[in-house]
């Protein structure tokens, strides 16, 4: 079970002891670890937080891995009245925060706030048990019994169909005894084809009043510890949903702290972003079929196969001059088949006789009608590309996204809130501005405006030139083709041959990361891990385990592994991280800004290349005491002008050479600790 998910309030939210300080509080906090005490950082950090809710400005604050961030908001949190809001990117921060550093926070200052500080944990829908959708669970996936007499044919067929349903039953035998319904409880867990079956998104619920099980409905409970919890641990996904839908799922709060900030406008376009697949269509008129009539039911099908056509014959990437014809003429086609499906499904009404199902099938044909909808409108704001799987599933997906979410987020995020971003990788060539106007802040805080925001840098409580050096090999050629160059490949063998291993190689793309792993397992006796052989949390675990071994991958690497010790001393990266050309909506916003007469390259692939790079070389130095080196083999971090010392500025303040041979000389003597 998720230790914090469900708590007894024993004291209204609002009820402060305002005699205490939060620097009282994180005393406290600090304090009960033997030996503890607050860095300055977080002292810095707290005082920050404080002065920003009592002025009622917005706060930028990078903190360097280990500053102990957590603790410096959540403190000052538990003195603003009503809920706070804490906002993660990632699964493994917001169970950081929900098993760990609240319930350990909450033991520590009750004694000077005189009350228990009660947290929740708030999380979409279908996170969520639904007991409505229980019932027909058997209905919707098969059972063991279903091909008893299959022929050999379906033999894996069966397999499947028989472990699906043993899931589902287990599934059911549970619901009788959790007391939360989220799906993080369920130990072991179960496959998401199964957990389909029983939950609910949140476009296809008719809600708690029309819903028989309404009253008992575990999503519904969430949100009603949610908005009596002084602290609501929620995720960047659901929030950008909450924004952007408007459904106030997220309680009315005073105070929103975004953790992992750099992440949030990712998550952001993600939630505003929406496709059409044929399977889409398929499934769609499937869920209709009962309650329209046959031929409304095959234009829906027609509609599917033109679509496959259409995307047939057009190459993946960005659609630069509209929908080409033939596709424009499917997408005609679906509009005006979902248009006449969602008129005969028509409105949910008190005496439907069954109101869930009627709700699934509009809200599915809704949305799949929105989005052809705001396909052939092909406005200036959206980019639109075909998706094609490199996997050979053959799935195809036509796409659209929002060009920019500044000014989503201008006109939703800040209003009657303070906010408060934090993240270790804020300040992008040294500055907060490209960070600031990508989360919908003014370049420069304008206090004048009503658009008031401070940044303020706490730093990191390690000791960078002294525990890391960062090392560029400035002689090796420009990178050119794909993959990883011969002249790359050989500086690699001599870092990792140097080292003996313990070697994180973060590369720009799986090709690239398979000819280094094939290399050194060539050329070498280190064991080689080499991310999509086995699961990433496997391959951690090995590397961690065997400090003789390397790990190799791709983008996933750069932010996931958190492997303090000697077990990781040397982060090798391949290729600067700019987003390629067919990254479509990286590649539009640079095309805009070239239209308005910028830079793109400048305003858009920098930055982002300025950010994942940060996220990759922190994998280096995780604790006070890690020691190590990151080798860049890409010479344009020395050598191109402009960016080059942009991206440097970006990084944490390691001891800089280009010379090889300091590096290898660093390296050798590691090898022999």
């Amino acid at each position: 079970m998720v230790a914090g998910t469900v708590f007894v309030v024993t004291a209204p939210a609002k009820s402060r002891r305002r005699s205490a300080s939060a620097s009282d509080l994180l005393t406290a906090a600090v304090g009960a670890v033997p030996g503890g005490a607050a860095r300055p950082g977080q002292q810095a950090m707290v005082q920050a937080i404080e002065e920003a809710v009592r002025n009622r400005e917005h706060l930028l604050v990078q903190a360097g891995t280990g500053t102990g961030k957590s603790l410096a908001y959540l403190t000052p949190a538990l003195l603003v009245d009503g809920p706070v809001v804490v906002s993660t990117a990632t699964l493994a921060l917001q169970n950081q925060l929900v098993e760990h550093d609240l319930p350990r926070l909450a033991d520590a200052v009750e004694p000077v706030l005189g009350r228990r500080p009660t947290f929740a944990v708030l999380k979409g829908r279908h996170h969520y048990l639904c007991l409505a959708k229980m019932e027909h669970a058997d209905e919707e996936g098969p059972s063991d019994t279903l091909f008893d007499d299959a022929p050999p044919r379906a033999t894996q067929w069966l397999g499947e169909a028989g472990r699906l349903g043993k899931q589902i039953q287990r599934l059911q035998a549970w619901a009788d005894k959790t007391a939360t319904g989220d799906r993080d409880e369920l130990d072991p867990g179960v496959d998401d084809t199964a957990w389909r079956q029983v939950s609910m998104p949140a476009r296809d619920c008719v809600g708690a009043a029309r819903c028989p099980y309404g009253a008992d409905c575990f999503a519904e409970a969430s949100r009603a510890r949610a908005r009596e919890a002084d602290v609501v641990v929620t995720n960047h996904s659901l929030l950008a949903v909450d924004m952007l839908a408007e459904r106030n799922i997220v309680p009315p709060h005073k105070l929103l702290v975004v953790d992992e900030a750099h992440e949030l406008a990712d998550r952001v376009s993600s939630a505003a972003q929406a496709e059409l697949t044929p399977d889409a269509v398929e499934r769609a008129a499937k869920r209709a079929r009962p309650l329209i009539s046959p031929a409304t039911a095959e234009a829906l099908s027609e509609a599917a196969d033109a679509l496959t056509v259409g995307l047939a014959d057009v190459p993946a990437g960005r659609l630069t001059g509209g929908l080409p014809p033939l596709l424009a003429q499917a997408v005609i086609l679906l509009d005006k088949a979902l248009r006449a499906a969602l008129d005969a499904v028509g409105d949910i009404k008190s005496d439907d006789p069954d109101p869930v199902r009627k709700q699934q099938a509009k809200a599915t044909l809704d949305d799949l009608s929105g989005t052809a909808q705001r396909l052939l409108e092909e406005s200036d704001f959206d980019v639109a590309w075909v998706e094609k799987s490199d996997l050979g599933s053959g799935r195809r997906a036509l796409v659209v996204a929002p060009l920019s979410v500044a000014g989503t987020l201008a006109t939703k995020l800040y209003e009657d809130r303070t906010v408060v971003a934090t993240s270790a990788t804020l300040t992008l060539g040294g500055r907060f501005d490209t960070v600031a106007r990508s989360l919908g802040l003014p370049a420069t805080a304008d206090q004048s405006s009503g658009d008031g925001w401070q940044s303020l840098d706490v730093g990191s409580p390690f000791d960078y030139p002294k525990q890391g050096i960062l090392y560029v090999a400035a002689h090796l050629p420009r990178p050119a083709a794909s993959g990883l160059p011969d002249a790359a490949g050989e500086e690699l063998l001599k870092l990792v041959t140097a080292l003996g291993g313990r070697a994180l190689g973060l590369f720009s793309s799986r090709r690239a990361a398979t000819q280094a792993a094939e290399l050194v397992r060539a050329r070498t006796d280190l064991p080689v891990l080499l991310q999509g052989e086995e699961s990433l949390p496997l391959l951690v675990r090995k590397f961690r385990e065997d400090r003789s071994s390397c790990l190799f991958g791709v983008m996933s690497l750069w932010q996931g592994v958190d492997v303090p010790g000697d077990a990781c001393q040397l982060v090798l990266i391949d290729r600067l991280p700019f987003p390629r050309p067919d990254e479509p909506l990286a590649a539009a916003r640079a095309a805009a800004v070239d239209a308005s007469g910028g830079s793109g390259f400048a305003s858009v692939s920098v930055p982002i290349a300025a950010v994942r790079l940060a996220q990759g070389v922190g994998r280096l130095i995780r604790s006070t005491g890690d020691k190590g080196v990151v080798a860049v083999l890409d010479s344009r971090l020395e050598t191109a002008r402009g960016y080059g010392a942009f991206l440097r500025k970006s990084l944490p303040p390691f001891w800089y050479t280009t010379r090889p041979e300091v590096a290898l000389g660093a390296l050798k003597r590691l090898a022999t600790t």
